[in-house]
């Protein structure tokens, strides 16, 4: 509980000095110049100060491979407040409340399709992956299978998918930095990076769950400070707020040359849909992919090993819908506010109209309208333990894919030496971190947000697929399983790069081959399709041992009881 009471603390430092959030507001020129913001930078150094003696403090405690992954002594509250905080990442936070600043109402997408995926997991999935995993949610889905080729799909699975995720964190941690602190936006990636790979080397799981707790604390409260200041400013009224958004627009659209009428039609767009999605397919195929992928991401899937057993389990996964589901409703509200409070404002929005540090600051930019630089230090101290934590969260079930599921169980089939797994795990991170610099700064321009509900595509492209046929169909082959699984996932990741969001934007041709941003309207149904039909097809003397195996894995997911044997390898 001791880290608690630091969160506690810091936030009543943070509460006790900013005071009423209708302050005046402090000079805002040096943000504008990307100087350094030495209120932000004392409550960063605050918050890296606590979750470094966190990390000191779990890694005298971390002795085995099982304390690196999976942490123990985690109650189902506890779990639902570390979810919650690996969930609500810098997308939520930075991404979604910048797509609502752009477009409006179309940006409730991403809350929508971001929280109704954990009912599927809920209701599907949560107890039988506890009964069933110990470290990964591979355990879960080679449980009956051959575990070398189910593990390898898996772990390349989890790879791809963590990739495209941690862009998203870099980008929006280093626009963060680069706006407040004045640093090079490459020395921000770097800083990002490291903090990422001091955390995960040092502390495993249990530190992670209790970084990923404190910054699920600061962010639920930082997010209400927000959203009560922006009320504030509105008289409390929802009709007032939506309706000033709609005559800012107004005035926008006017200012760009529009006559009276079409700049009043303009300004009424953003209470309706069709500004960011396009078209039906398109507003289907991204709610496939945030809804379904949910169920598929491997850092929200480990987090089921942390709790003792099923019933913790259950309670993880209802106290993490409670917390993601009051954000959300606040970030909707965040991005309304920015629409109505910095849209004119000089400080927040250079002479082209675009806004300054780039479309993912706008609620950064929100908190100094309310509350000056002070509580600007705030809401930069809670963006950046949101992405810190995410971050280690990501970082820790790649390396776990990697040591465990493919050095552990398929080089060494079962048999590694515990002290050489911990190391080929700290490698991965190390080199993941590098990775990840390098990815921030390529897609260093793109919305967070939607870099976000690109690797939840592939999740649900791959890992939904075989996870949900692997537990709930007893005809599931190795082969269907491995192969229909790698099929969709590849769909899904050669779609995405044909897609205008890596095609045009990133790559920089005229047009995009695959018309769509998401994909996976098309590659979720091209995985279940082919686990069907390449499991039926199969008549090999593995997939008779598959087949048989159900039997033992639906006891032991719905019971926890262990059959001898049933585990097959």
């Amino acid at each position: 509980m001791r880290p608690l009471v630091w969160s506690a603390g810091l936030l009543a430092l943070v509460a006790f000095g900013t005071g009423a959030l209708g302050a005046d507001l402090a000079p805002i020129g040096s943000v504008a110049r990307q100087g350094p913001n030495w209120t932000a930078i004392a409550m960063f150094a605050g918050f890296v100060a606590v979750t470094l003696w966190i990390t000191a403090a779990a890694a005298r405690r971390t002795r085995s491979v099982s304390d690196f992954y999976t942490g123990g002594g985690i109650t189902g509250f506890q779990n639902g407040l570390a979810m919650a905080g690996d969930y609500c990442s810098a997308a939520s936070f930075l991404g979604i409340s910048a797509q609502i600043f752009n477009d409006g109402y179309d940006g409730l997408i991403y809350a929508i399709g971001f929280l109704v995926g954990w009912p599927i997991v809920l209701f599907l999935i949560a107890e039988k992956l506890r009964n069933l995993g110990r470290y990964t949610f591979a355990d879960v889905v080679s449980y009956r299978f051959m575990q070398g080729p189910v593990r390898s799909f898996s772990a390349a699975s989890t790879l791809l998918v963590v990739s495209f995720y941690l862009i998203a964190q870099m980008v929006g941690a280093g626009q963060l930095i680069q706006l407040l602190f004045g640093l090079p936006y490459l020395y921000a990636i770097v800083v990002v990076g490291g903090l990422m790979m001091i955390y995960v080397l040092f502390g495993g799981m249990r530190a992670t769950s209790w970084v990923q707790i404190i910054k699920a604390v600061m962010l639920l409260c930082g997010a209400t400070l927000l959203v009560f200041g922006v009320m504030a400013h509105v008289g409390f009224s929802f009709e007032a707020l939506f309706a000033t958004a709609v005559e800012v627009k107004t005035r926008v659209a006017l200012d760009s040359g529009l006559s009276p009428a079409e700049a009043a039609a303009e300004g009424r767009t953003i209470m309706g849909p069709g500004g960011f999605i396009k078209d039906p397919i398109s507003a289907l195929s991204f709610g496939f992919a945030l809804m379904l992928g949910t169920a598929g991401l491997p850092h929200i899937l480990m987090r089921f090993f942390t709790v003792p057993d099923a019933r913790e389990a259950r309670k993880s996964i209802l106290w993490a819908t409670v917390w993601i589901g009051y954000f959300y409703l606040l970030t909707f509200i965040l991005g309304f506010g920015a629409i109505v409070m910095i849209s004119f404002n000089p400080d927040y929005v250079d002479p082209a109209g675009l806004l300054r540090g780039g479309n993912n600051m706008a609620v950064m930019h929100l908190a100094h309208a309310i509350g000056g630089n002070l509580f600007l230090g705030f809401i930069s101290a809670v963006a950046f333990a949101t992405i810190l934590a995410v971050v280690a969260g990501l970082t820790l079930s790649a390396a776990s894919a990697v040591s465990h599921d493919i050095y552990a169980s398929v080089i060494r089939k079962g048999a590694a030496d515990p002290v050489k797994e911990l190391r080929v795990s700290r490698i991965t991170t190390v080199l993941l971190g590098l990775s990840a610099i390098v990815l921030g700064i390529v897609f260093e321009t793109q919305n967070v947000a939607f870099m976000v509900s690109l690797a939840f595509a592939l999740a649900a492209s791959g890992n939904f697929p075989v996870l949900i046929m692997s537990l709930l169909w007893k005809d599931c082959t190795t082969k269907g399983a491995a192969w229909g699984g790698g099929l969709g996932l590849l769909t899904a990741f050669g779609l995405t790069v044909l897609s205008p969001a890596i095609w045009v934007e990133v790559l920089g041709f005229g047009q995009a081959v695959f018309p769509y941003s998401s994909p996976a309207l098309f590659s979720v149904p091209v995985a279940f399709l082919a686990i069907w039909v390449i499991s039926v097809l199969d008549r090999s003397p593995r997939a008779a041992i598959d087949r048989e195996g159900y039997a033992g894995q639906r006891l032991r997911s719905e019971t926890g009881i262990e059959v001898h044997g049933a585990a097959a390898h």
